[in-house]
């Protein structure tokens, strides 16, 4: 069943409402009609119940039409208004419009379904003038809600910036104090050192086999206490990008087998075989030599470290004509899976208790990853708990020009020239072995 419209005529001659009223209802329209005689009575029946459509004379004997449109706006009454014009009331009737009418109707022209047809479409046109007011609310609040919201962002951002800074600066803080204090260490541990290797010297007396025991205790442990003084001091120097490259040409095998050789001492010690196997027909390179031993180094003492048993296998191979890898093979604890995204982290070991066994500052592996960052290279590692662990590394034959450094260690020296690359391409390929030259001369 059709739901019955409430339909409010306001007009001042019972005649005219009496012609709406016959209009609506032989065009068929489910309505209940209420009439007012004045502009007063219509906004009171309009504040006490809610209208579907109004149909308003706009000459009224208490006001006019436009004033009572005015009022319904002040008391916030929203209802379609259709207004009904006399003869030379049309131009009146546009001014009401634009001040809130939906439609306008001569009096001469009433017909019932032309008063139909306007009562359907002033009640449409109402609606969707609603659901776009309701639709501008909602992104009227939408867009308050969004601007506290970026209000309270800028707040939180600026709270962030300020954060981030005290954390950089207290990095920064960091950085120096380590720096400073392994700076400050190391002269009086160099002097430990040099003390008691003068103390095992024969010309300085001979000492008791209890004096030396001691003697050969404090010296190793001042080395393994320089070592982590040195990384730390790396470390900080890393972090604060005052650490330089020093390249110069070298052969990387001798470099390689050099390195082993230091290490092989403390292979033996706990019986595990230390070899090395070469597939680098050429190995002359230019990189930071001291840098490249310094890699090398870390992870030959990693792997002893961490092997009760087993070997040490060292390679180095050619992947291509300007790519080399070292790899370093042991068959030690190896790593969990969960355990190795955090063996990079700067002072973060496997195992982080004041009683673990294999001890160490965590700076080994950062380091060399870091110092790999300078170098173009990359670090990668497959292993497997129980089994052992393998660190690939592969680094250019040649490091590029945006990383080099003029040997003599200068904070900002400029980069070489062309020249001095083709005097350097010359140089690896001289020093190259035979049959090796063409490969150099495509670096």
């Amino acid at each position: 069943m059709e739901e019955k419209l409430k339909v409010l005529v306001v007009d001042d001659d019972e005649v005219d409402r009496m012609a709406v009223r016959r209009a609506l209802t032989k065009a068929g329209v489910q309505m209940q009609l209420f009439e007012a005689s004045d502009g007063n009575s219509a906004i009171a029946t309009l504040s006490s119940s809610s209208y579907d459509c109004v149909f308003l004379d706009y000459r009224l004997p208490d006001q006019d039409g436009l004033s009572l449109l005015q009022n319904l706006r002040l008391k916030e009454i929203r209802v379609p208004v259709v207004v009904l014009t006399g003869q030379g009331d049309e131009q009146i009737a546009v001014e009401l419009m634009k001040a809130g009418a939906i439609d306008y109707l001569s009096k001469s022209r009433f017909s019932p379904e032309i008063l139909a047809q306007v009562l359907r479409n002033a009640i449409r046109v109402h609606k969707a003038e609603m659901q776009v007011a309701l639709a501008n609310q909602q992104l009227r609040e939408s867009n308050d809600l969004l601007t506290r919201k970026n209000q309270e962002l800028e707040v939180q951002r600026k709270q962030i910036e300020i954060q981030n800074w005290k954390l950089v600066e207290a990095s920064r803080l960091k950085s120096q104090f380590l720096a400073t204090m392994s700076h400050e260490l190391r002269t009086p541990m160099n002097a430990i050192i040099g003390f008691s290797q003068l103390l095992l010297r024969p010309k300085c007396g001979p000492l008791t086999h209890q004096q030396k025991d001691m003697v050969e205790r404090i010296l190793n442990n001042g080395k393994h206490l320089l070592m982590l003084l040195n990384e730390v001091l790396d470390f900080s120097k890393l972090e604060a990008g005052k650490l330089d490259l020093k390249p110069e040409i070298f052969d990387l095998s001798k470099v390689v087998n050099a390195t082993v050789e230091e290490m092989r001492s403390l292979a033996e010690e706990k019986n595990l075989s230390l070899v090395v196997k070469m597939e680098l027909p050429n190995s002359i390179v230019f990189n930071d030599p001291t840098r490249v031993r310094q890699i090398l180094t870390n992870l030959l003492s990693n792997a002893i470290k961490f092997t009760e048993s087993g070997s040490i296998r060292v390679e180095l191979k050619e992947l291509a004509s300007e790519q080399v890898q070292l790899a370093v093979f042991d068959t030690g604890i190896g790593i969990a899976p969960t355990d190795i995204k955090h063996i990079f982290e700067a002072f973060r070991q496997v195992d982080q208790s004041t009683t673990r066994k294999y001890p160490g500052t965590g700076l080994g592996l950062p380091i060399i990853q870091a110092l790999l960052q300078m170098m173009d290279g990359t670090i990668s590692v497959e292993s497997r708990l129980g089994e052992g662990s393998v660190f690939r590394i592969e680094m250019p034959r040649q490091i590029s020009a945006s990383n080099q450094q003029i040997a003599d260690g200068e904070a900002n020296a400029p980069t070489y020239s062309n020249r001095t690359n083709l005097w350097r391409q010359q140089e690896i390929a001289r020093f190259a072995p035979e049959g090796m030259q063409r490969k150099s001369r495509e670096l």
